[in-house]
């Protein structure tokens, strides 16, 4: 592997979210020359459709950092420009998936932060499917960018342990620092050709479990089924707090439903008669739902159309009586 010096490294920094902007600050920091941020373009948002700019921009703008905001990947003006910066490393965090265009166009390649140990989930929601999994411990991972997504060969590791109430929002907020660290040690030893590069089949072969993936999550993954058992719901509610946010339905006698998503919950694991679904209230600072296995005592929750609202709050507003359900 070429030597070089960390000055010889003229990077190009793709990412959009929060997630990407300690990564992105300690390799500025840290006197790496920053040749280009690529990131969304801006959009509306909100209620009142404002136009908004990415986190990474922002960070961007604020340091004096060159930007392009491309549509498509592969257009051709875009692509002449990143020709024109000869820069020899290409980093990504929390971006789009690349066209070989693009990731194959630095000489030293292009690298990716991944909130999992790879090879297990792979995919867009990392982070809340290894909570809504009940896993105690996850990390993250750099490697190379290869065609098929998360395939890469790996170059460094870190651990993680997942508290035990921990939601994926609190989780995100740990893990973006600890990977912006762990970004920062990959760049270097790229630049001193201090690393090796552990193939991801070799350690599927290795591996006796079956490969746990993370998709995309969809609106269906966050309804909630009562008739789960405790801590698969009390998981998911975590492991979609506070975005996407698990739902469920209350629904009156008289069949009047109401959306409400959850975001805190307190567990119970007791044995009950009780139909899963079934409501037991006071009507004023405490509203449980059982689960096959217990019941699941709401903590905070947000009506459709409302604002988020901690249980007594929401009471003060919502007349509820335990002739409702869950559904």
């Amino acid at each position: 592997m070429t030597k070089l010096n960390p000055k010889d490294i003229r990077l190009v920094f793709m990412g959009t979210p929060e997630f990407a902007v300690p990564s992105l600050e300690i390799l500025h920091k840290n006197g790496f020359a920053v040749s280009c941020v690529v990131t969304a373009p801006d959009k509306p948002a909100g209620r009142g459709q404002k136009i908004k700019q990415s986190a990474v921009k922002t960070y961007a703008i604020a340091n004096g950092l060159k930007i392009l905001q491309p549509t498509l990947l592969k257009d051709l003006v875009f692509l002449k420009e990143l020709a024109a910066l000869k820069a020899n490393l290409y980093v990504v965090v929390a971006f789009r998936m690349l066209p070989e265009e693009v990731w194959g166009m630095p000489d030293y390649g292009t690298i990716n932060l991944h909130a999992s140990l790879l090879p297990d989930y792979r995919g867009a929601a990392p982070i809340n499917h290894a909570i809504m999994n009940g896993e105690e411990e996850t990390g993250l991972t750099t490697f190379f960018i290869r065609h098929e997504i998360d395939t890469g060969d790996i170059l460094f590791q870190q651990k993680v342990k997942i508290q035990n109430q921990e939601t994926a929002g609190e989780l995100h907020a740990r893990m973006k620092e600890i990977g912006a660290g762990l970004l920062l040690k990959t760049v270097v030893a790229i630049s001193s050709g201090d690393y090796k590069r552990r193939v991801q089949d070799d350690l599927m072969i290795k591996s006796t479990g079956e490969l746990k993936k993370a998709p995309k999550i969809f609106h269906n993954d966050c309804k909630i089924n009562w008739k789960n058992n405790s801590d698969s719901i009390y998981n998911q509610i975590r492991g979609l707090s506070p975005y996407p946010a698990a739902y469920t339905e209350l629904k009156s006698a008289g069949g009047k439903g109401f959306l409400i998503k959850v975001f805190e919950v307190e567990k119970h694991l007791v044995r009950h008669q009780d139909i899963p679904g079934s409501i037991h209230t006071d009507g004023k600072k405490e509203l449980c739902i059982f689960s096959n296995d217990g019941w699941l005592n709401l903590k905070k929750v947000q009506l459709e159309g409302r604002g988020k609202h901690d249980i007594e709050q929401f009471l003060r507003g919502f007349k509820i009586n335990n002739s409702w359900v869950a559904v």
